[in-house]
């Protein structure tokens, strides 16, 4: 299992950003979550089988149709079993 945070920048609020990502990633079978953060990146923190990990980044360089993708930031993170059982939109909290 690969895990991912990837930080997507450029015009990814406001244009389904994170709704075409929980629906890119439940297609690919992947755990996780996505949220917008407070400087107008999304967050994208992505699990599952690495070749359907890498398939959700090559997606996340175009995004939802309306988005333009400037950069993207990719750390890979350890797993943890048992971390997420769906993957979800979260609000942003500024003390996460």
């Amino acid at each position: 299992m690969k895990k991912v945070q990837v930080i997507a920048s450029g015009k990814v609020q406001g244009v389904g950003f994170r709704m075409y990502t929980q629906t890119k990633a439940e297609e690919l079978g992947i755990v996780g979550f996505v949220q917008n953060l407070i400087d107008g990146t999304v967050q994208i923190v992505a699990a599952g089988k690495d070749a359907k990990v890498d398939a959700l980044i090559d997606w996340a360089k175009y995004g939802s149709p309306p988005a333009k993708v400037d950069d993207l930031q990719i750390e890979v993170m350890k797993y943890q079993a048992g971390e997420f059982d769906r993957f979800e939109i979260r609000r942003f909290r500024p003390n996460q």
